[in-house]
């Protein structure tokens, strides 16, 4: 079908356009296509992961149990301030080196761990990660930072939740974990959203991080094909075109902002039916 096309095009718009239609469809640049499902699962798995250490990072700070309260406070304060692109790196290295050094010391013979002059001291305890291995630690770095920064947003959206309402559901007689659970955390996505949207938009620029951790993804590939391609038999096929391939990246980034705020204002929204909020008539 897609020869069909090639040999169509050819006809009706010259050889030219026909040749650049082979060259944008052949098999590297559908890798390339293919690889967006990495920004997409890193986004969302990510997003996934924030959403779920930012309430557990606010029910932290919100606790009237001290411990609980400093562990919530030095997640929020420690993790925020740790550039994204380091904790992406830290994590899944020091995660991967954990897993070999007690797959060493379970494997490995003593004498060679005596002698170790290399890492891992023997072949048996080499863990090699696959795409998706590396895909799910990205999950998991994205959401553990910017986890930190929806615990501080959501943290704001609790104080913001009228008192008033919480006061009626306590003398109706719900305890004070229901007042919580129910009335506190259900109200307060409404006063949340407008900065988790901040949180995601920042995440999701983050996903051009996925190349440092040996993943294809559209940021590596745009490197690849961009680059000067020359081949002995041929000469030069092209020169350095990476503009062009991080130009059709800036583009991507713009659209999937634009349909990430459509998004959001779609769920603001949903979220704000039935409430009176403050300054509406």
């Amino acid at each position: 079908m897609l020869e069909s096309l090639i040999t169509w095009v050819s006809s009706w718009l010259g050889e030219d356009a026909g040749a650049s239609l082979a060259y944008i469809t052949n098999g590297k640049h559908l890798a390339w296509y293919a690889s967006v499902r990495f920004t997409l699962i890193a986004a969302v798995g990510g997003a996934t992961v924030a959403v779920l250490f930012g309430l557990l990072g606010a029910s932290l700070k919100q606790s009237q149990f001290w411990p609980f309260k400093l562990i919530g406070d030095f997640y929020t304060t420690i993790v925020r301030g740790v550039p994204d692109v380091l904790f992406i790196l830290f994590f899944p290295l020091a995660f991967e080196q954990a897993v070999e050094y007690f797959m060493a010391r379970s494997m490995c013979e003593p004498e060679v761990l005596a002698a170790a002059t290399q890492w891992p001291p023997c072949a048996e305890a080499q863990w090699f990660l696959s795409t998706a291995d590396y895909l799910v630690m990205a999950c998991v770095s994205l959401g553990i930072v910017y986890g930190a920064f929806a615990a501080n947003v959501i943290h704001g959206a609790m104080h913001a939740v009228p008192k008033g309402q919480l006061e009626a559901a306590a003398a109706y007689g719900f305890t004070p974990k229901q007042v919580f659970w129910r009335f506190k955390v259900r109200q307060m996505w409404v006063y949340a959203l407008p900065g988790l949207s901040n949180v995601w938009m920042l995440l999701l620029k983050a996903t051009s991080f996925l190349s440092l951790l040996q993943i294809a993804d559209i940021v590596q590939w745009a490197g690849r094909l961009g680059a000067a391609n020359y081949f002995p038999k041929v000469g030069l096929v092209h020169p350095d075109w990476r503009w062009k391939y991080y130009l059709v990246l800036f583009l991507f980034y713009i659209v999937m902002t634009m349909l990430s705020e459509r998004f959001f204002a779609a769920l603001q929204a949903r979220a704000s039916r039935g409430m009176a909020l403050a300054g509406s008539e």
